[in-house]
């Protein structure tokens, strides 16, 4: 099927809508890595971060998605745990997921360490071109966990049967930029508010624990683990995404209220 083909097809612009929509979400906990992270680095460092991050997430989910075969080798079994009381298949995919949610989880937990100790302005202080590389390496490393999730869900979206490999993949590349062109607009709006309330910053890497958690317990369910004959099963995204939001949602309130009574006490010393 050629490429202008495929986007006369009125389906073609539904799924392109619908897959950038999903990146867009499960984009999410990545600005939020990103905000949290870059936040070790002088201002100046910040903003350029945040785009080298984003860009390198959108070329290593477009390499993965050329790689798709690679990937699918990658969730093959690399070897069998057979104990009598743990049993499951471990893959390449398992190996990478699991890091990377042990790296989220200390990660986070080092974050709030620093903040809660006040040891961010000695960090910051100590920023240069090395302090630059290695957050940049984390956001890559990160990127490369979050790009598994992303991708899968395209390929399981678009289907190659109807649209052809040029336009399926034609689609799912075109998402995977208009979902990176919409964070990279509101990173910098997102980063700013994040780091300017300390309150959404601790509530941020709640959430990255909550992710971390969430991808050990993926890299258990697709490995089928089973546990004293008890199979590990995944936690449900959508509770995970509702929890931020209402999470996020009582913590605007949260600050309305603040402010309300910060701009009530100015009236009365004014008027006082």
């Amino acid at each position: 099927m050629e490429f202008i083909e495929v986007f006369l097809m009125p389906s073609a612009w539904l799924a392109l809508l619908t897959l950038a929509f999903l990146e867009i979400v499960l984009g999410i906990d990545n600005i939020v890595f990103l905000s949290i992270v870059t936040s070790e680095l002088p201002d100046k460092q910040q903003p350029k971060a945040r785009r080298t991050g984003l860009i390198l997430a959108m070329f290593f989910r477009i390499a993965l998605l050329f790689g798709i075969s690679l990937l699918i080798r990658l969730t093959e079994p690399i070897f069998h745990l057979n104990f009598s009381w743990l049993t499951g298949n471990i893959s390449g995919q398992t190996i990478i997921i699991l890091f990377g949610g042990i790296f989220l989880l200390y990660k986070s937990v080092s974050e709030i360490h620093h903040k809660l100790e006040g040891d961010e302005e000695v960090i910051q202080l100590s920023g240069g071109k090395n302090r630059f590389i290695m957050t940049i390496v984390q956001i890559v490393a990160l990127d490369i966990v979050f790009s598994f999730d992303s991708v899968l869900t395209a390929v399981g979206l678009v289907s190659f049967n109807d649209f052809g490999y040029a336009g399926a993949m034609c689609i799912m590349i075109l998402a995977v930029v208009v979902a990176i062109v919409v964070m990279l607009a509101f990173a910098e709006p997102v980063s700013r508010f994040v780091n300017t309330h300390p309150s959404i910053q601790m509530l941020g890497l709640a959430f990255l624990i909550l992710i971390g958690v969430m991808l050990i317990t993926e890299a258990a369910h697709v490995s089928h683990l089973i546990v004293f004959d008890s199979e590990v099963g995944a936690i449900p995204k959508g509770y995970l995404y509702f929890a931020i939001f209402f999470s996020l949602f009582v913590e605007f309130i949260n600050l309305k209220l603040a402010k309300k009574k910060r701009l009530h006490g100015k009236n009365n010393h004014s008027n006082g």
